[in-house]
């Protein structure tokens, strides 16, 4: 058995970790290889893959991008060129609305009566990506809910009152954007999608055959029993089984880093890590 994971978030997008030190905790919990799958940016990808060079522990460039199909699923990328003027490009536009996006919840926040200001969220921030999870420490801060889940279930996600939909991608045009920057694709934590067996078969059946390589069995999202099912359903559809804990840092209470996987649970070499 080994402790990998390949679904890790930095503050370069939601997580409060910083990509070296996200793989120093790594390294320290005894965790082989690992792959930074930031929201829509490849920004920490450098300090990443020097950090885990200088550490000695297996790095893997990632992104995590967000699709309707019509459930919201996430696509992980994995092994691409991270220097790809293509795969930059289509971020970058999903940077930019970003933006528009925070100013839109704090617009929508201060119609609701609650006094917070972008700059407050930036300060929040500290000079990391401006996030959601910085809106809902500000609102916890200044006593607008009694803790982090409190102040995404009221206001920041989905049905609460501030809430503002994010641009996303088809699933499709995700496959293809990593596809063509080199790299593979992986559908993130089936478990969460919330659709039901039959329904999940016909939409992995679907991304099999737009070029949808794996899909992330071993989840800290799954049950035992889950993982159990998803690796069926991966063997059954030709698709590679993946690992990850969704780790966000202090941002996700409750979810450590590090996986425990067979050794021969996922093929290494197609991701470009020889062990």
């Amino acid at each position: 058995m080994m402790r990998v994971d390949l679904h890790l978030h930095s503050n370069c997008s939601d997580g409060t970790l910083s990509p070296g030190d996200l793989v120093r905790l790594a390294k320290g919990r005894g965790v082989l290889v690992i792959s930074l799958t930031d929201h829509d940016t490849t920004e920490g990808l450098d300090e990443f893959m020097k950090s885990c060079e200088r550490d000695s522990v297996h790095g893997i460039a990632g992104v995590e991008l967000s699709a309707d199909a019509p459930y919201t699923i996430h696509i992980l990328g994995y092994h691409f060129r991270r220097d790809d003027v293509f795969l930059e490009k289509h971020l970058s536009s999903l940077r930019e609305y970003r933006d528009k996006r925070n100013a839109a919840i704090c617009k929508k926040l201060n119609q609701l009566g609650v006094a917070i200001s972008l700059e407050e969220v930036e300060a929040e921030a500290g000079g990391e990506v401006v996030a959601r999870p910085h809106f809902a420490r500000v609102l916890v801060r200044k006593g607008y809910a009694p803790d982090l889940h409190g102040a995404f279930r009221r206001f920041l996600a989905k049905g609460g009152l501030a809430y503002v939909p994010r641009v996303r991608f088809s699933p499709l045009e995700c496959i293809d954007l990593i596809s063509k920057s080199g790299g593979v694709s992986v559908l993130a934590h089936p478990g969460e999608i919330g659709a039901e067996d039959e329904d999940l078969l016909r939409i992995l059946s679907e991304l099999k055959a737009a070029g949808l390589w794996g899909l992330e069995c071993y989840s800290a999202h799954h049950k035992g029993e889950d993982v159990f099912r998803f690796l069926r359903l991966a063997d059954g559809l030709g698709l590679r089984p993946t690992a990850g804990s969704d780790f966000h840092g202090e941002n996700r209470p409750g979810v450590d880093i590090g996986i425990t996987v067979p050794n021969d649970a996922i093929p290494w070499d197609e991701l470009g890590i020889r062990l």
